[in-house]
């Protein structure tokens, strides 16, 4: 619907793929509500709802009601600048107009503003340019950390992890005791102790408060889920670690009535599984905070101050306060805060960082520079193009964050399998007592052990995290590289690519063409020359007729012209045509300069057309008043990395092919320059869609590679489109795949990681199934006890993340 909106939630207390699953399902219950995805590895939920229908309080209502939180921000500034009640009125009315801002309480009498915000929709610096831009002004107090602000949701999950590790240090101190005098006593250690009541009574004082304290999260998260109609993982520890407490109370207190239920009691069990679920759980959760290392590495890279030009001074501001405009100074070795271009100055730049691309990029007046980017010798000044959450750092962040806040394909079975996972456990682990009670004549004891056994080792948590943990750690990796998915379906298709298709100028060339040869006909007489040669004449003539074109080639005409000092013309009745040349007035003359398509005279000169031609140069007609007057010859120089990256793409079993706009012989030479294995020559930037599909129609899988605007119908007809970019005007929403530099080997690249990353996916859900299915069987024959089926569940989690980890070290 139009009208809908977006919302994303930073969430806590989700803990399996269960919990995802029940968040989904209760939320798409609401009225309103359109579309949710929530992703276990980012612990954010994306809710997309009409806001007519329903509001962002009814949304984290229910999240709340199912036992997680939402970690929200509080942010307390003094504001200078505010002079009555319409002032107060005016910055709360705004700044709660922010998506993402929940509550604004301004005071006037302490000239303060309480703000509290969901930091994953909103940052500091948008609401302090906001109170700037309405006429008020932030004060910054002394000893105020900005940076720890901004990472409020950080701050957050730090906060759960040190709970975790609190909770788990109880766990430790009162299991660990319990467990060995367990042992001791089955060791028969304990000699004439052994059967004493004070040992059972010990055990009990010891794994009570493990049982609800350290488990309280079990037991309250599990209710909340019942209460809504689900089960999660917390439902399956709080039914098998009670099951074994509360057996052995009854075995206590049976006793002291006088009704023995068995001499045996299994408090270490269910203090065992709990203390070892939050070892794992804690070992998860410092494992999940290293997956966003990337992510975070690249938010480290943003300067904290700018020292920029106001009123004829120079001074160091925060960043916050740039403004788009301002004249920016950077020295030898610092970072320069802003995108912008450079006004002043010459220097090397390294943007190794963002590109991945180690040489530094010589800059001059008039480029262009990347924020966050390292200005490694001269002093450049430059004005500031984009800030905030406009430049290209930012663009960067928000697209990796998209990428791995979003679900894979191959994700869906592991969710259909996730929502219907804990009740068949429920299932199978009340069949296991049945079984080993009626048929096995096990006993009670044996026959609740077992099924305890099956109820602990059963995890959903490895299927919830196989997919998002390992995308988020290669798109992170991709990042590093200049390698940037625009969600993590496109990261899985490009696994499957067969074929690449590489538009020839800008892409597999310098896309900086020069005039190489200026050759008039023979016989060809220029009819009023003005001093100069046939040849300056032609060129004159030529490059006259295509100041009005804006194609590549014609700008290789005109400067070539320039450079001579040739003098030119006004074109009159200009008129392009597409893909062929140009047709113009000059001085009275008919002047056409293009292909075969419109000038006429082509058998004339077809032997100098096909010596140019067979040097790999783009060879144009010259026509003056329909008589065939000279020929001009255009080379695109080749990338040196072109060749390498087109091996590359061939180890791994891939096919290239090129498309230019180029007769067959030119574009064969620079074909067999680069090694590509098939051409389509002499095409129109229109048929270059149909060409893919044609492709597609043989059986390929198609990734196009072009620069994301004028390729923009072949990129989205491929399998997969991959934009070339330059770093500050980067085609993000264009194509499937952005590449930062303009090195054609971030293709070989980019397919790589992918097919690294879908590897790991497979690896980490083969495990989480092949854990389950063996797992339980053997928990439900009685080859397990509780304990090792506790301690195997929280290995399985934490297995999962380690080896996503392992995308971390993977070589492109």
């Amino acid at each position: 619907m139009a009208n809908s909106k977006q919302l994303i939630l930073p969430l806590t207390g989700m803990t399996c793929a269960n919990c995802v699953s029940t968040i989904e399902r209760n939320l798409k219950r609401l009225p309103g509500v359109e579309e949710v995805n929530v992703n276990l590895a980012t612990e954010r939920a994306k809710v997309v709802y009409d806001p007519q229908t329903t509001d962002e309080t009814q949304i984290t209502n229910v999240i709340e009601e199912l036992g997680y939180g939402v970690a929200y921000a509080r942010v307390e500034w003094p504001i200078a600048g505010m002079t009555c009640a319409n002032c107060v009125s005016t910055i709360e009315r705004n700044l709660k107009r922010l998506p993402g801002v929940e509550e604004v309480n301004v005071n006037l009498a302490t000239e303060k503003a309480t703000i509290v915000y969901n930091p994953a929709m909103v940052d500091v610096a948008a609401m302090k340019t906001l109170v700037f831009e309405l006429g008020y002004e932030v004060i910054e107090l002394e000893g105020l950390d900005e940076e720890e602000m901004e990472d409020a949701e950080t701050k957050a999950r730090e906060a759960e992890t040190q709970r975790q590790r609190h909770l788990l240090i109880i766990g430790v101190i009162f299991t660990l005791p319990l467990f060995l005098l367990s042992m001791a006593r089955d060791f028969g250690l304990l000699g004439e102790w052994a059967h004493a009541a004070w040992v059972n009574w010990l055990m009990l004082a010891l794994a009570t408060p493990v049982q609800f304290y350290v488990g309280r999260d079990y037991y309250v998260n599990g209710y909340k889920a019942l209460k809504h109609g689900a089960a999660n993982m917390d439902v399956l520890i709080a039914m098998g670690s009670s099951a074994a407490y509360f057996y052995s109370l009854a075995v206590i207190l049976g006793k002291m009535a006088g009704m023995p239920l068995g001499e045996h009691v299994y408090f270490e069990t269910s203090a065992m599984i709990i203390t070892l679920i939050r070892v794992g759980k804690y070992l998860e959760a410092r494992a999940k905070g290293a997956t966003s290392a990337a992510i975070k590495a690249l938010m480290g890279l943003r300067p904290k101050t700018a020292r920029v030009e106001r009123n004829g001074q120079e001074m160091e501001i925060p960043i916050a306060q740039v403004r788009v405009g301002d004249v920016v100074i950077i020295r030898p070795g610092e970072r320069i805060p802003v995108d912008g271009v450079v006004l002043d100055g010459h220097s090397a730049v390294d943007e190794s960082m963002l590109t991945g691309e180690p040489i530094p990029v010589d800059k001059d007046v008039g480029d262009q520079v990347i924020g966050a980017t390292i200005n490694k010798q001269g002093l450049l000044r430059i004005q500031a193009t984009r800030v905030g959450k406009e430049t290209a750092l930012a663009q960067i962040i928000r697209l990796v964050e998209e990428a791995q806040g979003s679900k894979a394909p191959i994700q869906k079975l592991a969710d259909r399998i996730s929502a219907v996972f804990v009740p068949v456990v429920i299932v199978i682990a009340f069949l296991t007592f049945l079984g080993w009670y009626f048929l096995g004549q096990a006993g009670f004891t044996i026959s609740l052990i077992n099924a305890v056994a099956v109820l602990v080792i059963a995890c959903p948590c490895a299927l919830g995290l196989a997919t998002p943990t390992a995308i988020m750690v290669g798109t992170g990796r991709g990042a590093q590289y200049g390698i940037l998915f625009k969600n993590s379906e496109a990261l899985e298709r490009a696994e499957q690519v067969t074929t690449v298709v590489l538009d020839k100028t800008g892409t597999l060339t310098e896309g900086k063409p020069v005039l190489t040869d200026v050759l008039p006909a023979p016989g060809w007489s220029p009819p009023s020359a003005n001093g100069y040669s046939p040849a300056q004449y032609l060129l004159h003539l030529a490059a006259s007729a295509e100041r009005g074109s804006e194609h590549p080639l014609g700008e290789a005409i005109v400067q070539a012209a320039q450079e001579q000092e040739i003098a030119l013309e006004t074109p009159k009745q200009f008129e392009a045509v597409t893909g062929a040349g140009v047709k113009a007035q000059i001085n009275g003359m008919q002047v056409v300069v293009g292909s075969a398509r419109i000038a006429s005279s082509q058998a004339a000169l077809s032997e100098l057309l096909e010596k140019l031609e067979s040097e790999g140069k783009t060879a144009m007609l010259v026509e003056v008043n329909g008589q065939a007057a000279g020929v001009l010859a255009v080379a695109d120089t080749i990338k040196a990395t072109s060749p390498e990256a087109v091996d590359m793409l061939h180890s791994m079993g891939i096919e290239v092919v090129m498309m230019t706009g180029d007769n067959q012989r030119t574009a064969q030479v620079i074909a067999n320059q680069a090694g590509i294995d098939r051409v389509f020559a002499q095409v129109l930037p229109e048929d270059k869609a149909i060409l893919v599909k044609q492709l597609q129609d043989e059986g390929k899988v198609v990734a196009m590679t072009g620069d994301g605007i004028n390729d923009a119908p072949a990129l989205a007809q491929a399998d997969v489109g991959i934009a070339m970019g330059t770093g500050t005007d980067v085609a993000m929403e264009t194509a499937d795949v952005t590449l930062m530099s303009g090195d054609l080997k971030g293709v070989p690249r980019a397919l790589k990681l992918s097919r690294r990353t879908m590897k790991t996916i497979r690896q980490n859900l083969f495990w989480a199934f092949f854990y389950n299915v063996i797992g339980i069987p053997l928990a439900a024959l009685g080859l397990l006890s509780p304990i090792i089926a506790a301690g195997a569940m929280a290995f399985s989690s934490v297995f999962v993340v380690t080896n996503s980890l392992r995308l971390r070290k993977v070589e492109l």
